[in-house]
């Protein structure tokens, strides 16, 4: 029984990690989208988006740690 709760941690750890890569990865195309075609709100929401992934990521290894 505690094997199948692990797989579905791990699991869901998994999903978690691969949907911040994506708003990550969507958030710097944003960013450089907006960058080239010159569209302020869409560089600030790419900007915005791929630093609270970041601070998001940083604050949630610091609570697995303790």
């Amino acid at each position: 029984m505690t094997g199948n709760k692990e797989r579905q941690e791990i699991s869901v750890v998994g999903r978690l990690l691969s949907l911040e890569a994506l708003v990550f990865v969507m958030g710097v195309a944003s960013l450089v989208y907006g960058i080239a075609t010159g569209s302020h709100f869409k560089t600030a929401l790419g900007a915005t988006a791929a630093l609270l992934v970041v601070l998001i990521f940083r604050f949630c290894r610091r609570c697995r740690g303790k």
